[in-house]
């Protein structure tokens, strides 16, 4: 591969931050106009991912974790809070800096077949960000463009002189992901890259998921709905309700002892092959309140079986409940009752 772009840009909030820590987002908010009506899609996340982390971002349909990914991106620039990346606010950055900065975060988008130019050859698609910041000459980036392919498991002879068409789901995404990997990035945003695959070829791409971190060093936001497959695949993880963040632990603590009333629920929802497998609290009934109008206080309020009269007056704050593991509770099912 080429020698990688310096993220670093000329200017920019530089935040000081513990050398291991890549990216850190505060207080972070994307809302979307409806007429005189604003939807809250996020409101008011933060978390840190470490260098060489896996940190998993679940949460059911219109919770705001894909919102949270690609505002991360800047491709939704979000209403308020910050996202530094490598020590620098990318929301502080004016657009020429921030294209520069932002070459080290690539995401993954969750259609891999739509996200891919049809008319385009497979050898141009994963060519064109090599092309646009003009690195090395068209002998170097064709080399670089082979090499990508034969990373992701697919033979550059064969596959570079296709289009997008002749391919199946599983052959797209990884297309994807080599399109991705071409500018050396340092993190990865995989918005549901695996969702709209099988089961099989869910497996796969997750293999090669890790394959690829570990071989290049990556860095991963993975976000999806598939509790098993955010297990598998993460160091962390963090839950999502209705634009806020439930809880964030390391991922064998978070399934053994959940302590947020949403998790354990997401949970009970989940698919267990294995009948002697611990069973959690039953499945939520009703849907989600709207964004539009959110609960006051706690949001998931209106669906939690421990809710009390605290939980309509007090917004809980995520507070450490065992060493790494922080819950957004009044009444948390592990640790003390909040102060």
């Amino acid at each position: 591969m080429t020698a990688g772009l310096d993220t670093q840009p000329p200017s920019g909030d530089a935040r000081k931050q513990a050398p291991d820590v890549l990216l850190d987002v505060r207080d972070l908010r994307v809302d979307f106009r409806r007429g005189h009506q604003v939807v809250q899609a996020v409101a008011g996340v933060s978390f840190v991912i470490t260098t060489g982390e896996t940190l998993g971002l679940v949460g059911e349909s219109g919770c705001g974790k894909s919102t949270t990914g690609r505002a991360i991106v800047q491709v939704e620039r979000p209403t308020a809070g910050s996202v530094t990346f490598g020590g620098t606010d990318l929301t502080a950055l004016k657009r020429a800096d921030l294209r520069r900065a932002r070459v080290g975060i690539q995401m993954i988008f969750q259609d891999p077949i739509s996200s891919l130019n049809p008319r385009r050859r497979v050898r141009d698609i994963v060519a064109e960000p090599l092309d646009i910041w003009g690195r090395g000459n068209s002998a170097e980036r064709d080399g670089v463009v082979e090499r990508m392919l034969e990373s992701v498991g697919l033979d550059p002879d064969v596959a570079g002189g296709r289009r997008p068409r002749e391919f199946s789901g599983g052959q797209c995404q990884r297309i994807s992901i080599a399109r991705a990997l071409v500018m050396e990035p340092k993190l990865l945003v995989c918005d549901e890259v695996v969702s709209a695959l099988d089961v099989s070829v869910q497996a796969q791409i997750l293999n090669l998921l890790e394959d690829l971190k570990t071989r290049y060093g990556l860095t991963l936001l993975f976000i999806a709905h598939d509790l098993a497959v955010v297990k598998n695949i993460s160091d962390r993880v963090a839950v999502m309700y209705l634009g806020k963040l439930c809880e964030i632990a390391p991922a064998d603590v978070l399934y053994q002892a959940p302590a947020h009333h949403y998790t354990t629920a997401l949970l009970a929802s989940a698919v267990e092959p294995d009948p002697g497998a611990r069973k959690h609290s039953a499945p939520l009934a009703g849907e989600p309140p709207s964004p539009i109008n959110p609960p006051s206080g706690c949001r998931f309020r209106t669906r939690c079986p421990r809710a009390e009269d605290r939980c309509a007056a007090e917004v809980p704050a995520l507070r450490e409940v065992a060493p790494g593991h922080t819950v957004a509770c009044h009444f948390p099912l592990v640790g003390p009752v909040a102060p």
